[in-house]
């Protein structure tokens, strides 16, 4: 469809010529980038799309929209729709050292629907504005970007995949400098986790890399490190539907502004690239940072950096080694023994999500704390071991008990307190003549095993143990 035959719609390239300033025009084109929906300074609530058509089909047009609330706004569904916008005001910008065109819908003088860019799909949009009308004689061009986008040039962002990061390349280094980085990933999940505060889960199937833990081991009692970033575990359904091997992310919005992170659920079971996300650290856990200036583009599941991502992750769900952490590989410390080497390996999502409550399960983990913090509290006046692991994997930490014979198995006996002390250290990555610099603990294989203490709710009272499992005392520190 050339330029001259799109009727009343005015072509992207035509509407950025400078003749056309501050002039009202229409335009069609399929939308490639979406900006985070947030509140202005005002009342309204604002967003941003780029779109392209085949006058413009790599550089396109941004496209400012302005409403009275954000359920308003654009809510794109997938990869390649197509939007119509009736009386959009073509605007000049100066931002900083940039300077261009863009676009102004706005809820007074402009309309908008969006329809299913897929070919063949209906023509009846999804989404219109109030003062939208529906054209008959539109359905022409609608058809016509729908067989063009089928073999439109590909979008030069997404193309770039050098600059498209996984997990498992998030590195404390980056975040120490305040880089932002682009991400390719799916979004499993999105909810609310305190009141107006909204997180997303996202995955790539890689795995981030552990995290140094600064935390002192003394403070477990009165401040224990967490297991979750959220306030509450998540649902059983909602986790089950996760994949068990590779990192879940949590993306939150930046604590200074207010982006609407709910317009996001349309995003759930979708592959997007987010561009410009910042990372942080708490209680020793990576987690995403949605910034007023991060995008996200849809991808579709035929994507060659989607493909290449699912190949990684398909090759490692296969098999008993590929359940492995990506930074163990070869094999985990020698520090540790279990006797069940018959046994599956599986992730500690695999332990969380197994369908019966009593299971027997090999794992390959980090110990990041112990309460108590200190081996001479191990045992209880009677000489009982009882004490608490938390262990963590890319998939998720738990908290596993070791108790009574399996804490006698699991250290040799009855060592001397210099002994333990020297296992704990070992255990927990705690440096022998500095205690006091980040610990970073061994990757372990461990033997748990599941139960429940409550028979009226036995998944929310589920409990782990570790058993089968020795240290290797001779081992040296």
């Amino acid at each position: 469809m050339s330029s001259s035959s799109k009727g009343h719609f005015v072509g992207i390239a035509d509407a950025m010529n400078n003749n056309r300033i501050n002039q009202r025009v229409n335009l069609i084109g399929v939308v490639t980038e979406i900006g985070l929906p947030k509140q202005t300074r005002g009342t309204d609530c604002f967003c941003t799309l780029r779109i392209v058509d085949e006058t413009s089909p790599t550089t396109g047009i941004s496209i400012n929209f302005f409403y009275e609330t954000f359920e308003k706004l654009p809510q794109i569904a997938s990869a390649g729709d197509i939007i119509q916008i009736f009386g959009a005001a073509i605007r000049s910008y100066v931002l900083g050292v940039d300077a261009g065109t863009n676009a102004v819908v706005d809820k007074k003088y402009s309309a908008f629907g969006l329809y299913e860019g897929k070919d063949g799909s209906n023509l009846v949009p999804y989404q219109v504005s109030s003062k939208f009308r529906v054209k008959k004689q539109d359905d022409i061009f609608i058809e016509g970007l729908r067989k063009w986008a089928v073999s439109r040039p590909p979008d030069p962002d997404i193309a770039a995949s050098g600059d498209c990061f996984l997990l498992k390349d998030i590195d404390e280094e980056r975040i120490m400098e305040g880089q932002t980085l682009n991400l390719i990933c799916k979004v499993l999940h999105v909810c609310e986790v305190k009141q107006g505060e909204w997180m997303l889960f996202v995955w790539d199937g890689t795995d981030a890399m552990p995290l140094s833990i600064n935390t002192k081991i003394e403070d477990e009692y009165e401040n224990s490190i967490p297991l979750l970033l959220e306030p509450s575990p998540l649902s059983r359904d909602v986790l089950c539907k996760f994949s068990t091997v590779g990192n879940v992310l949590r993306m939150i919005s930046n604590r200074h502004q207010k982006l609407r992170l709910q317009s996001l659920k349309a995003v759930v079971d979708k592959w997007v690239q987010f561009k410009n996300i910042s990372f942080e650290v708490q209680g020793g856990l990576w987690y995403g940072i949605l910034l007023p200036t991060s995008k996200f583009s849809y991808l579709s599941n035929e994507d060659d950096l989607v493909l290449q991502r699912l190949r990684t992750y398909e090759e490692r769900a296969r098999g008993n080694s590929k359940r492995m952490p990506l930074s163990c590989i070869p094999s985990p410390s020698d520090i540790i023994y279990t006797d069940h080497n018959d046994a599956p390996l599986v992730t500690l999502m695999d332990v969380l999500c197994h369908p019966e409550v009593i299971g027997k399960f090999k794992c390959v983990v980090l110990v990041v704390a112990t309460m108590p913090g200190h081996p001479s509290e191990f045992r209880a006046s009677c000489g009982t071991y009882r004490l608490r692991l938390t262990l963590e994997d890319p998939t998720a930490r738990i908290h596993a008990y070791l108790y009574a014979e399996d804490g006698v198995k699991f250290f040799g006996g009855d060592p001397s307190i210099d002994a333990l002390i020297k296992m704990h250290k070992a255990l927990l990555g705690i440096e022998e003549t500095n205690s006091e610099k980040p610990r970073n603990p061994p990757w372990v294989e461990l033997c748990l095993n599941s139960y429940n203490i409550d028979e009226k709710d036995v998944w929310a009272s589920r409990r782990y143990r570790i058993f089968d499992t020795t240290f290797m005392v001779t081992v040296t520190v």
